[in-house]
């Protein structure tokens, strides 16, 4: 299976001509399309509507999870529904398999990553905040634990190593994913993780049991290669 992944459309109607062009080779390239979140800018369902018109056009399966700008305007619910019906499958801690290659996916959270990762200790609000990430990481846990297939592929938003968040400004790492979403990784086994978030990070990582972690944020993507929308992987 090849794989093409993306993330961090930020899609607006004045993208759409541009993003439409560049995509249109993707059904020769590629037997799935994956999104990792950050679909809409707003995540406005009238950013949506022209999106899937875009994405129902290339013909080719399409697997998603949401992004925290898809949240922005408490819409997500709304987003979720459009892209089911138009065929998408919405990953929310959810497990999807197809021609023996396993999915899993959630959104993902922050947290920050290693010793340097928030505990619950101390105010309620913090206590709230952390439980968040756990509750993500909870939902990885639950999707991976779904899956039956020997190769399996997650997709996040946020990253779950902070080797793919390195080039982006330290002081925000705590921000850009956490390490508990790789420990599940590492506890359930993987063959590939895509994420998004980090548009400064670094393409490639791993997680500590050696899992490959790959950033297919769109502007990360285009540093290297101005006309890359995507990136193929192969299973």
């Amino acid at each position: 299976m090849r794989i093409a992944a993306t993330a961090d459309l930020h899609f607006s109607p004045q993208s759409y001509a541009k993003l439409k062009d560049q995509f249109e080779r993707v059904r020769d390239e590629a037997d799935v399309l994956v999104l990792a979140g950050d679909l809409t800018n707003y995540g406005r369902p009238n950013e949506m509507e022209p999106l899937l018109n875009v994405l129902l056009r290339l013909r080719i399966p399409t697997i998603a999870v949401l992004g925290n700008h898809d949240y922005e305007s408490s819409k997500e619910e709304v987003l979720c529904q459009m892209m089911v019906e138009a065929g998408i499958k919405v990953l929310d801690g959810t497990a999807y398999e197809r021609d023996g290659i396993g999915f899993a996916g959630t959104k993902g959270f922050v947290g920050g990553f290693g010793r340097e990762m928030l505990t619950g200790f101390g105010e309620r609000e913090i206590k709230q905040f952390v439980q968040a990430s756990i509750d993500e990481a909870l939902k990885l846990e639950r999707a991976m634990a779904q899956l039956r297939t020997s190769k399996r592929v997650v997709v996040l938003h946020y990253s779950p190593v902070v080797d793919t968040v390195e080039g982006e400004a330290r002081e925000i790492y705590p921000f850009m994913g956490t390490s508990r979403l790789g420990e599940v990784v590492d506890r359930h086994g993987a063959n590939l993780v895509v994420h998004g978030h980090a548009h400064h990070g670094k393409m490639d990582g791993r997680t500590p049991a050696g899992i490959a972690v790959h950033n297919v944020a769109i502007s990360r993507l285009q540093a290297q290669e101005p006309s890359a929308v995507y990136r193929i992987f192969e299973m």
